[in-house]
């Protein structure tokens, strides 16, 4: 959710802070701030609003001199969304400055604590009352020993943070902590760096640590080093990121979101480079370095698939296409709901967690609660050396790169792509699959970014259609089998950037109730590439444009007789109908994408949400 950054070295800290945030800013947030150290004092500009408020305020930030700082974008939660409850947050003096991602549980207790010790308080934030802590345990050990006070405070407080610190006293240093929030750490030529993701710091570096669970880091210009919350030096080893600083820019598009569109073909080829195999003229699958034991996949009893929004809308299709070529029952969990709904998981049930950034908040807490339940997982992420991909037992890196639209589009079709090739290893390891038709699945699977490609081709009809219903107040989204799971996603993809209300349903379910909300000029996008349900879906067409429904439809090359019925028709490459998923979510992406461009919204940035949801 809401992003830090932190640099100690030789260069001018407020415009490398800037610079770091304005790469989070897909992240989501509602007010920006930046302190930076200047001889004994903390100099500390925020402000309500947009980032590019803070720059014009700070000169780029060349306004604020000193070269150790911290800054942050933040996303409200404790106090409404203003100047004095933005980040950071500070003491009385200014003697201690605070970044803070994450939710303090105890705050009140704390806030309750201090106050009757004689603090005051300014905000309404809970981050308030990390900065006031740290002072009274700084004041307690005779301001000598801020990793002490950083020590008490981890021992006082409750909940998830990640944060970013600084002493008045020590003007050359940052600290940095975490517990459940991410946060990495990062050398350059000029100095050292803390940020809550990646591509805040990519322009610097390439190699970062990630600082784990209650560990604390210090950074000065030419050193970092990692204590536990005892005090105790720990050693840890970097981590390269292959991502340049180019695919972290807009690279001549005019949102993040269209440009990451236009990465899928690569992003699922490079997916499928991680374990498909050519040799003879046939495909083969080589999932070894993956590390599953074969003998996990055949001795599973059911497969537990558990995700927040876009990914669990992936666990859904993984059910339709793992049940059906390996034969194992699937369930599918929000991972809001799975911990505290008591799960029943036989020693035998293969957890699966499936998150883009690899820190969701949710998918987390349900990790550890099957490992709690001595349940083996994989994890389908992202990010390399995010927390759920070092928690889990076994990790799937999808291979999308970055992405920064607050909307997942590149990294939700790598997920589909990982979770047919593991469907694919599932049914052959169980003898479901023999090697000619893994052949044939692998080389349908293998198509896929060229027919992708030439789906993108088609991008003005649907901009044009876009534009006819950007005014659209209700819309339905309806299909069967793997088809409605997808209608999942289409519908959140519309919702989520373009504010129109939307909802997507089985469509045999349309009788039981909904289609009451079918009136003249309801759109309805149906989508029909399950050969085995088109009649059905067709005839539920019928029954909407009867009640005065405007009906996009969505199918294979070579069902022109739906134009019988649609009044709009997109077509997409005909594929096997396990894979079609990865096809269908193009046009329903662009068609998002361009109701929200009408509309005038901020495609990259939607109102009240974040890339990356690491509280509950």
């Amino acid at each position: 959710m809401c992003g830090i950054v932190g640099y100690v070295g030789q260069e001018q800290a407020a415009p490398i802070l800037l610079d770091g945030l304005s790469k989070l800013e897909y992240r989501g947030y509602d007010s920006a701030g930046i302190a930076v150290s200047l001889q004994s004092r903390i100099e500390v500009v925020k402000t309500k609003g947009r980032l590019q408020v803070l720059d014009d305020m700070t000169d780029s930030g060349r306004a604020v001199p000193g070269t150790c700082g911290i800054g942050h974008t933040r996303w409200a939660t404790h106090g409404e969304p203003s100047t004095v409850n933005a980040h950071p947050q500070y003491t009385k003096d200014k003697s201690i400055a605070v970044v803070h991602n994450g939710i303090i549980e105890n705050y009140a207790e704390i806030k309750e604590f201090l106050g009757k010790k004689g603090y005051d308080f300014q905000s309404q934030t809970d981050t308030e009352t990390v900065a006031v802590l740290l002072e009274y345990y700084y004041e307690e050990n005779g301001r000598t020993n801020p990793l002490e006070a950083i020590s008490k405070v981890m021992n006082r407080v409750r909940g998830a943070y990640a944060l970013g610190i600084l002493f008045a006293d020590v003007p050359d240093t940052v600290y940095a902590v975490r517990k459940e929030s991410p946060l990495i750490v990062g050398r350059s030529a000029t100095g050292t760096l803390i940020a809550s993701d990646v591509p805040a710091i990519l322009k610097y570096t390439r190699d970062v640590y990630y600082i784990d669970n209650l560990e604390i880091a210090r950074l000065t210009e030419t050193d970092i080093a990692f204590f536990n919350m005892d005090l105790e030096e720990i050693h840890k080893e970097s981590v390269h990121i292959d991502w340049d600083a180019e695919a972290a820019e807009k690279g001549g598009y005019e949102h993040f979101m269209v440009k990451e569109i236009h990465e899928e073909p690569r992003a699922v080829q490079d997916t499928l480079g991680t374990c498909v195999r050519e040799a003879g003229g046939h495909y083969h699958l080589d999932m070894s370095a993956f590390g599953v034991p074969e003998e996990t996949v055949r001795e599973a009893d059911r497969l537990c698939i558990v995700a927040c929004g876009s990914a669990y809308h992936v666990g859904m299709v993984a059910k339709y296409v793992i049940e059906d070529l390996a034969r194992i029952p699937v369930d599918v969990d929000l991972a809001s709901e799975f911990r505290y709904r008591r799960p029943i998981l036989s020693p035998k049930t293969l957890v699966i967690i499936i998150s883009q950034s690899g820190e969701t908040a949710d998918s987390l807490a349900a990790l550890r609660e099957a490992h709690s339940h001595g349940n083996k997982v994989l994890g389908i992420v992202n990010v390399v050396g995010s927390s759920i991909a070092r928690e889990a037992d076994y990790v799937f890196y999808t291979m999308a790169g970055p992405e920064i639209a607050v909307a997942t589009t590149k990294a939700f079709s790598t997920q589909l792509t990982a979770s047919f090739l593991w469907a694919i290893h599932f049914g052959q390891v169980r003898g479901e699959i023999d090697d000619a038709r893994a052949d044939e699945l692998l080389r349908a699977l293998m198509a896929l970014p060229d027919q992708i490609s030439r789906l993108l081709e088609e991008k003005e009809r649907i901009q044009w259609f876009a534009s006819k219903y950007a005014a659209a107040q209700d819309t339905f989204f309806i299909g069967r089998g793997i088809d409605y799971a997808i209608s999942m996603e289409g519908s959140l993809k519309l919702k989520e950037i373009s504010y129109i209300h939307s909802e997507a349903y089985a469509a045999g379910e349309l009788k039981h109730g909904t289609i009451s909300l079918i009136e003249q000029g309801t759109l309805c996008v149906c989508i029909l590439t399950q050969p085995q349900l088109y009649e059905k879906m067709v005839s539920n067409m019928v029954e909407v444009r009867s009640r005065g429904g405007y009906l996009m439809a969505l199918t294979n090359v070579g069902n022109y007789n739906v134009e019988n019925t649609a009044d709009f028709t997109v077509y997409i490459p005909r594929t096997d109908p396990h894979f079609s998923p990865v096809l269908a979510i193009v046009p329903l992406q662009l068609f998002a994408y361009y109701v929200s461009c009408a509309k005038g919204l901020d495609v990259d940035k939607p109102r009240n949400l974040a890339k990356s949801v690491t509280v509950e």
